[in-house]
């Protein structure tokens, strides 16, 4: 018996990297799947059947069943045609993760109007049009669901030269815990992950020079990801989540926003000069999180 026998899942992004690994350990655990992707390059140019093509054939010949889509989903179209895919192929949809991405790093000062708004679209239009689409159809079947996003340390803590792809992973962040409130009352759980791996994404990034596959593995996010498909999640939504590791182990970490203690001035506004004064109280005294 599989963790997910029965159920039916699409993977946005997942011929490659973390969608891969996600589709093929969701396949091993019963899941019929529907592996989405453009096959295009890490900046979102070009596309590529063989990609999504790729994943399909290797989770048939381990014994699973699955369906390719090459949809760019970040568009109207794309998105449903995803849907149609699933529900013409297995007649139902009962868990969506939206993973697909690309990366056009600047720093602000050099970013390109085209640079920003196809990182946005990519990401977080991309999440909103199939997480719409996907919540009508659960809530037509009328038997809940899993709705799994990506976020990013670069969205949750920030990194140098990707503030466009920072901004949608912070966006999705806050997406994730509305979608989890509006959608609870169809039973539908919505939740995310902070992957790590070392993939053709992250390979040339500052630091990743002397890091591998084994040492920064995408495993550990496919096993979140299963964790939130799976019914052992089944009380949890609204929850982000990372999973980091590899053959050294793995962490597993919840983030959250939270406020300081702060400041409080008993009958009247805090002026500048009260904030000033009281700085040491309003400040958290814990650094910020860093990538390391």
């Amino acid at each position: 018996m599989g963790l997910l026998d029965g159920k039916v899942a699409i993977i946005t992004g997942g011929g490659r990297g973390v969608g891969r690994a996600e589709a093929m350990v969701m396949a091993k655990e019963g899941a019929k799947v529907v592996v989405n992707d453009l096959g295009g390059t890490v900046s979102g140019t070009g596309s590529d059947a063989a990609v999504a093509n790729q994943t399909v054939k290797e989770i048939r010949e381990a014994g699973g069943v699955a369906e390719s889509n090459f949809a760019d989903v970040s568009t109207l179209d794309g998105a449903d045609s995803l849907m149609w895919t699933a529900l013409s192929k297995f007649g139902r949809l009962d868990i969506l993760v939206n993973n697909a991405g690309i990366l056009r790093d600047r720093t602000v000062v050099n970013m390109t109007e085209e640079d920003w708004d196809m990182v946005l679209k990519v990401h977080a239009k991309h999440t909103f049009l199939c997480t719409r689409a996907v919540a009508r159809i659960m809530k037509a079947q009328g038997s809940g669901g899993v709705i799994i996003n990506t976020t990013s340390v670069s969205g949750l803590i920030g990194n140098f030269g990707q503030i466009n792809y920072g901004t949608a992973k912070a966006g999705i962040y806050a997406f994730t815990k509305i979608a989890a409130m509006e959608l609870a009352k169809y039973g539908i759980r919505v939740n995310c992950v902070s992957p790590s791996g070392y993939t053709r994404m992250v390979s040339n990034l500052p630091g990743m020079k002397d890091m591998n596959e084994n040492i920064i593995s995408v495993e550990p996010t496919a096993q979140l990801a299963l964790f939130f498909a799976s019914d052992l999640s089944k009380d949890l939504t609204g929850r982000v989540m990372g999973s980091r590791g590899g053959i050294h182990g793995t962490s597993v970490r919840e983030f959250k926003m939270t406020m300081s203690e702060g400041y409080q001035k008993e009958g009247g506004v805090a002026m500048a000069k009260d904030i000033a004064d009281n700085i040491n109280e309003i400040l958290f005294k814990e650094a910020d999180l860093t990538m390391g």
